[in-house]
């Protein structure tokens, strides 16, 4: 399994979509293999293949369906994902829920085909729940801050302490409203193992440079992480 530490969801803005979001997939390619930071980007279904083909970054999707073969019109199966080039999938996202039992049979599905998960809660106490169904990663949002101006780092850093200490059976992804590097430095000084972004970057002006100042607040997180433990 590859390692990353940044998560950039590329949702569905128009620039993300398609030929641009080819585009910016190159772009973070680019940004990692400068930095050597990881970096996995989470893209709409119907660009995921052509995505995964051209570019070595881990491609999520940003969701599926638990169903398998037969009669489910409309319906994304992990199977078509994992066809596709899918290396993993977002499940769960605040805009995008499902049932508990269909988180845990969903990964379990994930899991018999090989793809990497990343489950999303609203809370430390659901993300404890979710750990427990085996996940690869559970990131932590607060609902109400995805997509806006105050990073959960800022608003309520409590959110990131409890994650880490309440969620021992997978790695901690901490995400909601994170736009700078000093967000990223804290969330990674302080345990957490990824950050999940998209706004701060998909709708970025500059969108390299953008990437390349989150990426260095991993790199300083990660010193000061090693730093804190000496």
């Amino acid at each position: 399994m590859k390692d990353f530490q940044l998560i950039v969801n590329f949702k569905t803005y128009e620039n993300a979509t398609g030929t641009n979001a080819l585009e910016l997939a190159k772009i973070h390619q680019k940004v990692a293999e400068e930095t050597g930071v990881g970096i996995a980007i989470a893209v709409q279904a119907v660009d995921l293949r052509h995505i995964a083909q051209e570019v070595g970054i881990p491609v999520l999707a940003q969701h599926f369906d638990f169903v398998k073969d037969g009669v489910h019109t409309g319906h994304v199966t992990a199977q078509a994902l994992k066809e596709s080039g899918a290396y993993g999938t977002l499940l769960n996202h605040a805009e995008r829920k499902i049932e508990l039992d269909d988180i845990e049979e969903s990964v379990d599905l994930a899991r018999q085909l090989g793809l990497f998960t990343i489950v999303c809660a609203d809370t430390p106490y659901t993300g404890k729940a979710v750990a427990a169904l085996n996940p690869h990663m559970v990131a932590v949002e607060p609902p109400e801050l995805i997509g806006g101006d105050v990073s959960v780092c800022s608003a309520n850093p409590q959110i990131l302490m409890d994650a880490v200490a309440m969620i021992e059976n997978a790695k901690v992804v901490i995400g909601a409203g994170i736009k700078s590097k000093e967000d990223v430095a804290h969330a990674i000084k302080h345990g957490a193992s990824a950050v999940l972004v998209a706004s701060g970057v998909i709708r970025s002006m500059h969108p390299e440079e953008t990437l390349k100042e989150l990426a260095q607040g991993v790199i300083e997180g990660q010193k000061g992480a090693v730093e804190h433990t000496l």
